[in-house]
């Protein structure tokens, strides 16, 4: 009887974590749509700095609604510390040397390769399992999305082997991220607000040494800043943070690729692209994917509860 009330809340418990892990795919769908707001003249690490420092202040804001000093959440593990900061900054680093040693769509390519990798590592967790719906509905979503964003590639070349090796190295470093982040599940999704902080300072430094400001010059291109620090960059982090230490971790990896997806039909939406054969053809591949992926968290909830009901029998 006890076996039955300990497992049954936690069900409902991870499907909610995962629903909330998917607001940050969602939000990440609105990147390209909002970084076209922001007219693209902003240096990325300046824009950066700008973003993580919005997400830092959403916290702040949420921390004074509660009454709360925030300076409580700075006292955190050093792995946290090492993940949050290392993931956040890392990848935006690595990512960015790479899109100027290599051509844009090759590095996305090879960039976008971490919700695969997601599904693969998690597998490692204590109490996770991979299964062969989680294989195939990842490998379906990965064709899916380099149908989205593979088209104008010319191909790899050696030439630009530095640019590729980084554009792979963003891939290890946030899927490494999203599943060490189980390892220290005890720490607050507020203590993220801390790590954008010092994601945004050490964002600062780079573009004081590498870039020239340029501020936003109208009104659209300062909603689409704000959008950023409040969205793809401030509610997503948080919500990802707390979807992969107690959601699905291996079918948010799947549901990760819905994000170019969901990104291309804004951007058709609003007029800055068009439908097409192979948009349709992702979108079949992305969701049957997702779904097969969804097939392998089914038949796991059926296992559980057929162990609980042969233990108590």
């Amino acid at each position: 009887m006890s076996q039955r009330c300990m497992s049954q809340p936690r069900m409902p418990q991870r499907q909610s974590a995962t629903f909330i892990g998917f607001i940050s795919i969602f939000l990440w769908g609105t990147l390209a749509l909002l970084t076209k707001l922001t007219g693209g003249l902003i240096p990325p690490f300046q824009l950066m700095a700008m973003c993580f420092g919005l997400a830092f202040l959403l916290m702040l804001i949420r921390w004074w609604k509660q009454g709360v000093s925030g300076l409580r959440y700075l006292r955190q593990p050093p792995l946290a510390w090492l993940l949050g900061v290392g993931g956040y900054f890392g990848y935006h680093l690595c990512y960015f040397l790479a899109m100027g040693l290599a051509p844009a769509v090759e590095v996305s390519l090879l960039a976008y390769l971490w919700p695969l990798m997601i599904v693969l590592l998690a597998a490692l967790l204590p109490g996770e399992s991979l299964h062969r719906y989680h294989i195939v509905g990842a490998l379906l979503a990965l064709v899916g999305c380099w149908l989205l964003i593979g088209k104008g590639s010319t191909g790899f070349q050696w030439d630009y082997i530095t640019g590729y090796i980084l554009a792979l190295a963003c891939a290890v470093i946030w899927s490494t991220y999203s599943v060490a982040s189980r390892l220290v599940k005890q720490v607050t999704t507020d203590a993220v607000g801390w790590f954008c902080a010092f994601t945004a300072l050490l964002a600062l430094v780079c573009h004081g040494y590498w870039e020239t400001t340029v501020w936003p010059q109208n009104t659209w291109q300062w909603l689409g800043v704000i959008g950023l620090g409040l969205g793809p960059v401030g509610i997503a982090f948080f919500t990802w943070d707390f979807g992969i230490k107690h959601g699905n971790i291996q079918l948010l990896g799947v549901l990760a690729y819905a994000a170019p997806l969901i990104s291309t039909v804004l951007l058709v939406a609003a007029g800055q692209a068009e439908a097409s054969w192979s948009l349709a053809l992702a979108c079949l591949a992305i969701v049957g994917g997702s779904l097969i992926a969804g097939r392998a968290n089914r038949i796991g909830s059926r296992t559980a509860v057929n162990k609980v009901a042969r233990v108590e029998g």
